[in-house]
């Protein structure tokens, strides 16, 4: 595990060379600021709401990767004065899939912050996130010696066609995809790195029916506290050192954990499909986008009898997919 790391570490060292510097406002990160990194690529649409749930959580600066938009996405952010901005035209494949710009940029600026990397339709709730900052939870999270933070990445939907509304620039996309999966989750423990393994929800029950082991995975380790040591190796789904992956309690009770609200399913969906089944840039040769449009052809509805309106995150906490531990 060590050679995996120092490896994974030496391949963010070699990937900052894709990356062009073109804002950098990385002077004004303060000792004791919460940052976020993120890759994307066409967001511009999503980028307001963005910025501004995560501005109201107590984020002070964004690290940005922009993979070559034509969409007005790096403009936009070049106004921003708490982002950083990075632009590149190399292959988000070969970068492991964004890891190794991600874990760069992480390495470079992260080190002794608590740092969340997330993509643009993914919004953070955790045990009293109505009424806490992030910090009170960071704060929380140093106090009990913990150096990461799970969050189950949970797909929401409308109901009915997913391009039945259109998504406005700086709407929360919750008042569209206002619907979730409360059940249907298989759970294991990957033994080589210790971390959950999630897959369910809307993808594995609509789109990966007769496979559902080939769905898509919904753990999430988003939030560390990061070290230069430290490196991603396959999204947010798990880290090295492996200890940084033991978020869940092994000897009775429960630690505390949130959620990744995922904003996928708006009417935008069929055109990123599009898009990414032409590139081919993702992963298992976009295997999952494949299995997107071939049942968007057929029905865009993913909504069914069992789907659950989503109210808040005490909600999630009673249905046992997001938890407070002993925070209180």
């Amino acid at each position: 595990m060590r050679l995996r790391r120092k490896r994974a570490l030496w391949q963010a060292f070699r990937a900052r060379h894709d990356l062009s510097l073109l804002q950098d406002n990385t002077a004004k990160i303060g000792a004791d600021d919460v940052l976020l990194v993120c890759t994307l690529r066409n967001e511009r649409i999503r980028l307001p709401y963005f910025l501004k749930y995560y501005r109201e959580m107590g984020i002070s600066h964004f690290l940005f990767i922009d993979n070559d938009s034509n969409d007005a996405s790096r403009s936009y952010l070049m106004q921003q004065e708490d982002v950083s901005l990075w632009h590149t035209k190399a292959s988000y494949k070969k970068a492991a899939f964004g890891v190794h710009w991600m874990n760069w940029l992480s390495r470079k600026y992260c080190h002794g912050h608590w740092t969340l990397t997330v993509d643009v339709d993914e919004f953070l709730v955790f045990p009293f996130s109505d009424t806490r900052p992030i910090d009170a939870l960071t704060n929380w999270l140093d106090s009990s010696g913990r150096r990461s933070f799970s969050a189950m990445l949970i797909d929401m939907y409308p109901k009915g066609p997913i391009d039945a509304q259109v998504y406005q620039e700086g709407q929360n996309p919750f008042e569209i995809a206002e619907w979730f999966d409360s059940g249907n989750y298989m759970i294991s423990m990957n033994p080589e790195y210790y971390n959950l393994w999630i897959q369910g929800g809307p993808r594995a029950r609509v789109f990966f029916p007769e496979d559902p082991y080939n769905a898509p995975s919904m753990n999430k380790i988003p939030l560390v506290k990061w070290r230069r040591d430290y490196a991603y190796m396959q999204s947010t789904h798990m880290l090295l050192p492996r200890g940084l992956n033991l978020v869940y309690e092994t000897k009775g009770g429960e630690k505390a954990s949130g959620a990744l609200l995922h904003a996928k399913f708006l009417h935008t969906f069929l055109e990123k499909t599009e898009e990414e089944l032409e590139r081919r840039e993702h992963y298992a040769d976009s295997r999952e986008f494949v299995a997107y449009h071939k049942q968007m052809e057929k029905d865009r509805d993913l909504w069914c009898k069992w789907s659950e309106k989503y109210i808040n995150w005490r909600q999630l906490e009673i249905l046992g997919l997001i938890s407070k531990g002993n925070w209180a």
